[in-house]
């Protein structure tokens, strides 16, 4: 099957088909024209590559992923550790991200919003932090 075709069955983009093929994720055969043949084992790898990507994966932990799935002597303990990693990192954007909702949502409560040429908001950017008479 053509890209169009192997990218519609996999949830892609035949964009990202390509630049996975140029870093070596996946080789389709070639077609005596050249054209890209994609089999039912091409399209369940990219299938495998476009779900590990919604998840969060880099293309190296995707890499080394679909080396452990192929790998039917694989121990699930390196493949629990890889995604036990990826998941503390996710632990930890989560725990930036609250930060930042916190620290925003202060600033935004602590702005008047008026004509006035006081922000705190801006103050906050700045460095100053808002004050308490600011937000009063």
């Amino acid at each position: 099957m053509n890209i169009s075709d192997a990218g519609a069955r996999a949830g892609l983009p035949p964009k990202t088909i390509r630049y996975y093929e140029d870093i070596g994720l996946v080789t389709p055969d070639r077609d005596p024209n050249g054209y890209r043949s994609f089999s039912d084992v091409d399209i369940h790898n990219l299938t495998f590559l476009s779900r590990a990507r919604a998840l969060g994966f880099t293309i190296e932990d995707c890499r080394t992923l679909l080396a452990l799935y192929q790998d039917k002597s694989r121990a699930s303990s390196e493949v629990k550790k890889l995604a036990e990693g990826h998941l503390d990192e996710i632990e930890r954007k989560i725990a930036d991200l609250t930060s930042m909702r916190d620290t925003l949502t202060h600033l935004v409560h602590a702005c008047h919003g008026d004509d006035r040429p006081d922000c705190p908001i801006l103050k906050g950017l700045g460095g100053g932090g808002a004050t308490d008479d600011e937000t009063a």
